[in-house]
């Protein structure tokens, strides 16, 4: 079992004090967005031992099992993460399988660079995830129902929003919603940014359900995906909730602290609130524009005091222990791959002390217990 060093990505849309406050620690000022704890070569956790990479790299079978390499390749299939928003991420969606393997493909033929910024596909791998949160979380998940949406819209009194809202009444749903996001990212740069400025002004000024759609606009003033946005649903989960991504979901976080998990992926096509590249054609061809309530996920109990995210991905599987005090030793052996992560509370692990925010790598097979008063993350696989 071995203790993980983790770094922590500085994204500027991070949390200043979240992962701080987790960790004990005082803030540096600074954001502290993301941290990673896997084997991704990006930022490969660090062990006694070596990065994890170069762990895993030098006896695959050994570290990950047997069955987990025959059925997911000679590496760690899932990433694990703490994400702390302090600020909305960008407006994105992920390809399946299929559409992961044709667009590296054509990337690859066409040699665009892997460090292009208009790059789409960094991998032929999908990329579904799960956030579960640790504090309130709030974030943008799947199409509303659009006749909702055009009331939404309606009560802005935009006129340059009129034609959105008549098609979102007049189309059948999945044609709504794709001529609408088609029209909201292909229009005129200085129009759409009239529209969002006007939409903005009038969230403010009605507030309740139309104000986090004001506050998006502050950090992105003028930004399309600003109205983009206003076609999901919001969600706020509480803690110990979770949502789960899947394939073409359109999805936004914009505030708060929580365990992410996700297939060992970087590709992402965003449509909004974001700088970088936005990629029409592409992204168009990967959402789902299918309305649908954001389907909110709570833990199942499981044998042995553990509490299961069900989701219908293998390459992970993600589970908690809430251990009251004075918990007896709770047996987390599997011939699969383990990363445990302590959330609150202390709790030992083997030969480790964990306080929140610590984590350790459990090879295959290794004899793995816990005990103590807190919480503990389980991120495995499904073989």
């Amino acid at each position: 079992m071995d203790r993980l060093d983790n770094t922590i990505r500085p994204y500027a849309w991070g949390s200043t004090t979240a992962i701080p406050h987790l960790l004990g620690v005082a803030p540096s000022g600074e954001p502290q967005a993301e941290m990673w704890m896997g084997a991704h070569p990006g930022a490969p956790s660090r062990t006694a031992r070596g990065t994890l990479a170069e762990v895993v790299e030098a006896d695959p079978k050994r570290e990950l099992g047997p069955e987990a390499v025959a059925r997911f390749g000679p590496r760690l299939p899932f990433l694990l993460k703490l994400l702390a928003a302090g600020a909305p991420l960008s407006l994105q969606v992920h390809p399946d399988r299929r559409q992961a393997e044709e667009g590296y493909a054509d990337e690859e033929r066409r040699g665009i660079p892997v460090d292009d910024p208009r790059r789409n596909y960094k991998d032929a791998n999908h990329k579904p995830e799960l956030i579960c949160a640790l504090t309130e979380f709030d974030g943008l998940c799947g199409f509303r129902a659009p006749a909702e949406t055009a009331r939404l819209l309606a009560a802005l009194d935009v006129d340059s929003l009129e034609p959105y809202v008549d098609l979102l009444r007049a189309r059948p749903e999945e044609a709504a919603l794709r001529e609408v996001l088609t029209a909201i990212l292909t229009a005129d740069r200085e129009e759409i940014a009239h529209t969002v400025h006007e939409a903005a002004a009038a969230c403010a000024r009605l507030g309740g359900e139309h104000a986090p759609y004001a506050e998006i606009a502050r950090h992105y003033p003028g930004d399309p995906g600003v109205l983009a946005a206003m076609l999901l649903n919001r969600v706020r989960l509480q803690p110990g909730e979770a949502l789960f991504l899947g394939a073409g979901i359109p999805h936004a976080y914009l505030d708060g602290l929580g365990v992410e998990i996700m297939a060992n992926s970087d590709n992402v096509l965003r449509c909004g609130l974001t700088p970088k590249h936005v990629d029409v054609p592409e992204l168009l061809r990967v959402v789902r524009f299918e309305a649908a309530g954001p389907g909110v996920l709570r833990p199942e109990a499981a044998p042995d005091g553990e509490e299961v995210y069900d989701t219908p991905i293998d390459e992970f599987r993600l589970s908690r222990y809430v251990l009251p005090e004075g918990t007896t030793v709770h047996d987390l052996t599997l011939g699969t791959p383990q990363i445990l992560l302590c959330t609150a509370g202390s709790v030992r692990a083997g030969e480790h002390e964990l306080t929140p925010g610590q984590s350790v790598f459990v090879p295959a097979g290794e004899k793995a217990a816990v005990s103590g008063a807190g919480t503990v993350f389980r991120a495995t696989v499904v073989v």
